[in-house]
């Protein structure tokens, strides 16, 4: 059993309460979790701020960032077999999600390390200088100390998408972990530790509510990131107005996946299974609106729900498992009233709706893949259920897919299956969301935007503009006219 301490200025400390941390499958204790005092948090605060002005750190070049952010990745992979057993473990990961998690980790350090050492941090821009006038440059400088929030259901990822940008930019944090998954991101700690980052530049705690609200209201935090609900997103950003902290937050979705009639049936079948199915449906990504054309409409159905039954729901430590359980029965409880209120709302229930139960399956919160048919008037046509559950509507066509699509207040991911790409890309310009994908899903590029329109967040994470959001942009102007007859302007005060 592990003991996760406080990482608080380069050193992890113990506190005075603790809590014990389950493992989602069988309930069996993963670890003893120390939980920050408002003290330790205020101290992590401080830390971050003395490093942010610290010589140290400011003075440290993009190529020695650089090497940090790869030696990480590099440290990461070493550590490969055990981040992943431990994230089977602590997150109810699926052995074949937790493999990619570590793997997508490693791989965003590597790539944001390349991204770094291409950025201009300072650009002349010849088009507003002119000689014998001035010189005008775009300096970007880091935003400051850092306070980030991230979610249970990837806990790795999501530590190095918000650590990643930190260390990039120059900026310093204190990450919260998510009080159900703390086990992996304080490997992480170690793992900085090990390649040398700079006392104070990263710290990591845990909690829940309190311990979150009490980091944010800090006054020394310039930056907020924050993943999770669309709900709690809201709050951040009504405290966040108090000290105009700078907002990034990734928030929740409802994602539209649009079948076309020209679709490749072998390929969009299994691909709307994955893209709702994947990690229990605990992907806020997740496809679980399905728009299929009427011409096809009966055939695909056909095909889904003979090929549901071949989804194997087990205990994630088995490598032939396509998912395992939810969370905690806080989780289940929410999903399993979705499933009941669609029963009751009249919506027709294909495949699914009840718990996987018996045997070790009794020791967890499995739920067995659903599938509804629905119509727009249906509450999971437009709420996050978080779970391995699809709603399935009829479209006449293309034109209502994207109508239906963009029925919704989230805008975050979406996907288009056609045999047609110039017709799919067509379609996907239409959608009101941040990421789309053709004949594909879930996958992700690190050197590519992440976020969501409209109720799905603000800013973005990797790519370019994940750097950006850690940068303030600074405009410099350099005067090329050095004699007082050529400033007539500083005779307006005279």
């Amino acid at each position: 059993m592990r003991e996760i301490k406080l990482f608080i200025n380069g050193e992890f400390r113990s506190s005075s309460k603790t809590f014990t941390d389950h493992n989602p499958a069988n309930n069996e204790v993963v670890a003893i979790v120390h939980l920050p005092s408002d003290q330790d948090i205020d101290q992590a605060v401080d830390a971050a701020e003395a490093a942010f002005y610290s010589t140290e750190w400011r003075n440290m070049d993009v190529t020695k960032r650089a090497e940090l952010l790869e030696a990480i990745s590099e440290k990461i992979k070493e550590r490969r077999t055990e981040l992943t057993e431990l994230e089977v473990a602590d997150s109810g990961s699926s052995l074949r999600k937790a493999k990619a998690d570590v793997h997508n980790a490693a791989s965003y350090f590597k790539v944001l390390a390349g991204q770094l050492r291409k950025f201009q941090f300072e650009i002349k821009d010849e088009s507003a200088s002119k000689v014998g006038f001035s010189h005008n440059y775009k300096i970007y400088a880091p935003v400051g100390v850092c306070a980030q929030i991230i979610p249970w259901n990837f806990p790795l990822v999501m530590a190095a998408w918000k650590i990643g940008p930190v260390i990039a930019s120059g900026c310093t944090t204190v990450l919260k972990t998510a009080q159900e998954t703390p086990v992996t991101a304080s490997i992480l700690a170690e793992i900085m530790r090990e390649v040398g980052l700079p006392k104070g530049v990263v710290n990591i705690i845990t909690g829940g509510v309190h311990e979150g609200e009490h980091l944010l209201k800090n006054p020394k935090i310039k930056k907020v990131a924050f993943t999770g609900s669309t709900e709690v997103g809201k709050k951040i950003m009504q405290g966040a107005a108090k000290n105009l902290q700078r907002v990034s937050l990734e928030l929740g979705g409802k994602s539209a996946n649009i079948v076309l009639d020209d679709a490749d049936l072998s390929i969009a079948v299994d691909g709307a299974l994955y893209a709702f199915l994947y990690h229990s449906g605990q992907a806020c990504d997740s496809g679980t609106r399905l728009f299929v054309e009427e011409k096809i409409y009966s055939e695909f159905k056909e095909a889904l729900i003979k090929r549901m039954g071949d989804v194997k729901v087990g205990i994630p430590t088995d490598a032939n498992t396509g998912y395992g359980p939810v969370m905690n029965e806080k989780q289940f409880n929410r999903i399993m009233n979705y499933i009941n209120i669609s029963k009751k709302e009249g919506a027709k229930l294909l495949f699914g709706g009840e718990r996987q139960s018996g045997g070790e399956f009794d020791k967890g919160f499995y739920i067995k893949p659903t599938l509804f048919e629905i119509t727009p008037d249906h509450t999971i046509f437009n709420e996050e259920i978080f779970g391995p559950v699809l709603g399935m509507t009829k479209v006449k066509d293309e034109n209502e897919a994207i109508k239906l699509a963009n029925k919704s207040v989230y805008g975050l991911a979406g996907a288009v299956w056609s045999k047609n790409p110039e017709r799919a890309k067509k379609i996907a310009r239409q959608l009101e969301t941040g990421t789309v994908w053709i004949n594909e899903y879930h996958l992700l590029n690190p050197g590519m935007p992440f976020g969501g329109y409209k109720q799905s967040g603000l800013g973005r994470e990797m790519g370019e503009e994940g750097l950006k959001a850690y940068l303030e942009v600074k405009h410099l102007w350099v005067s090329d006219c050095d004699e007082r007859t050529k400033k007539p302007w500083f005779d307006a005060i005279f």
